[in-house]
């Protein structure tokens, strides 16, 4: 079978190349299925541009997500508007119209606004992207993993249909088998060779275990100390549920070792990213994950 043959998922009729489908193999060989997209090509011949097709694609499917990073941004017609009206009749702050002035003459990098720190930044971005003073130009995939349909789709509907060889490496083909091992029924118990007894798997992670993977979290992802907590979720959810993971977070605030912001700007998130924040009676969900200063080495 060439590259361009495909295998079909009895999910949805979806259509998935060989090479999207050894494109999910890659990441089930990661911790938590998560890489970053460098990591995640389906050989070492696979170039960037291939590689983000495929990665387009899979997430069009909703079989994986990822992070993006804008790497460009251009200024839209209402933004040269702006700046051709006297600064004294500006309804934006100084920081929003520097923003919109660096990419009056063509595309620039967000650094390169020279506008400080990276988050006040990157919100002001998003607020002048919403507004429709500048527009994304250029983007980046940073992180890709599996989402919950992924995984469903791998665990019970993946079935190659049509003649040839796929040729999966030996490496993949083991990948799959502990992946699916992995998700057997029962499979929160290991059975002893010597004496069969049953024995449970490692006790849920404390608060102050749950606490040192949020700061490794955001070191390792550059969140600067504003983790979106669909990170957290995607590396405690197992072993932990969904609401002992909300309590554990609501435990930490209590003893004031973190803080809990609400997300104001959605634009920048997928909605099933959006969906791992916590609702709220009133205000927008809490989805930043925020440590004190007395927790920050």
């Amino acid at each position: 079978m060439n590259k361009r043959e495909v295998t079909t998922i009895n999910m949805e009729a979806i259509e998935l190349e060989v090479s999207q489908l050894k494109f999910l193999l890659k990441l089930l060989s990661k911790p938590d299925y998560r890489a970053s997209i460098t990591e995640a090509k389906p050989n070492s011949k696979t170039s960037a541009s291939e590689r983000d097709q495929i990665c387009k694609a899979l997430c069009e499917h909703k079989l994986i997500e990822s992070t993006t990073e804008i790497t460009k941004i251009q200024i839209t017609e209402k933004g040269k508007e702006h700046l051709n009206q006297d600064q004294a009749d500006s309804q934006l702050s100084t920081k929003e119209r520097k923003i919109i002035k660096a990419c009056e003459t063509e595309p620039t990098t967000p650094a390169k606004t020279n506008v400080k720190p990276a988050k006040t930044r990157k919100e002001i971005m998003a607020k002048l992207i919403d507004d429709k003073y500048i527009e994304v130009a250029e983007t980046k995939y940073k992180d890709v993993w599996i989402t919950e349909k992924g995984i469903k789709y791998l665990l019970n509907s993946y079935q190659p249909v049509g003649r040839g060889n796929i040729n999966l490496s030996k490496t993949m083909l083991a990948d799959y088998i502990d992946f699916m091992r992995k998700h057997l029924p029962h499979s929160t118990t290991t059975i002893s060779e010597s004496d069969g007894n049953s024995a449970t798997t490692a006790n849920p992670p404390t608060n102050e275990e749950i606490l040192k993977i949020i700061k490794d979290l955001d070191q390792e992802l550059g969140t600067e100390n504003y983790l979106p907590l669909f990170h957290l979720r995607q590396k405690l959810q197992p072993p932990l549920s969904r609401e002992e993971l909300d309590q554990a977070l609501y435990s930490l605030q209590r003893e004031n070792k973190i803080d809990l912001n609400e997300l104001q700007e959605a634009n920048m998130y997928t909605g099933e990213q959006i969906e791992a924040g916590i609702p709220q009676t009133t205000g927008g969900r809490l989805f930043f994950i925020e440590l004190r200063q007395s927790m920050i080495n």
